[in-house]
């Protein structure tokens, strides 16, 4: 396999791991049809697999098929990730208790030691640091989920390209953030009922930042 010491060459494993990078930001994101589409016909569970195959990382790739039609895949979406559920407990005087959503895609709600200025100010610094920004066009939190997985992504593909000074500054944003996200999503969506293909996805997810950051720690530190 060409490694990015090889002068020009191409480090493989490291650009296909920031393409399952990608492809997880894209699948946390409220679904389009094009998503829709490929997780229903079976192309989006091929391709993870194939891609996973053409790393090291020996993950399984769990059925990441949805049967669900596109309007249905959309509101389970919203009832997962997007809204929060609201009961009136003194109709008296209209008292109104909310929740969240029952899996928030933030950082911050997995990070009780921590302030939600703390996680989005140390984000924000290691997205400038490399020169990246939020898009204004879909503005969100720096602890988004879809955004932690694209700042994987780029560090992957980065690492393919520049070495291993990439591949250790993913190592740290694992550590710092990515994996208190992906673990704390993954469990929530095992706990929560009738997820379809994102109870999967979050198995799928945790198990890829999970293997993926400990591959870096044994390639760079020598441990797991």
């Amino acid at each position: 396999m060409a490694t990015a010491r090889d002068g020009d060459a191409l480090d493989r494993d490291a650009a296909t791991r920031g393409l399952v990078y990608r492809a997880l930001a894209s699948a946390f994101r409220y679904p389009d049809e094009s998503f829709h589409a490929s997780a229903a016909d079976g192309d989006l569970d091929a391709e993870l697999t194939r891609a996973v195959d053409r790393t090291t990382l020996g993950v399984s790739v769990p059925e990441l098929v949805t049967g669900d039609d596109y309007e249905t895949l959309a509101a389970r979406y919203n009832d997962i990730f997007e809204l929060g559920y609201s009961e009136y407990t003194d109709r008296t005087d209209g008292s109104l208790e909310s929740t969240g959503p029952p899996v928030p895609l933030y950082e911050s709600k997995y990070r009780p030691e921590k302030s939600w200025n703390d996680v989005n100010l140390d984000l924000s610094r290691a997205y400038r640091h490399y020169g990246l920004e939020i898009d204004q066009g879909e503005r969100d939190n720096h602890d988004a989920l879809a955004y932690e997985l694209e700042f994987a992504g780029y560090l992957a593909r980065r690492e393919a390209t520049v070495g291993s000074g990439a591949a250790a500054a993913r190592l740290d944003f694992h550590d710092r953030h990515l994996g208190h996200a992906a673990t704390g999503v993954a469990d929530r969506l095992a706990d929560e009922p009738g997820t379809d293909i994102y109870g999967p996805l979050g198995q799928f997810m945790a198990s890829f930042v999970r293997a993926d950051r400990n591959d870096l720690a044994a390639r760079l530190e020598g441990t797991r």
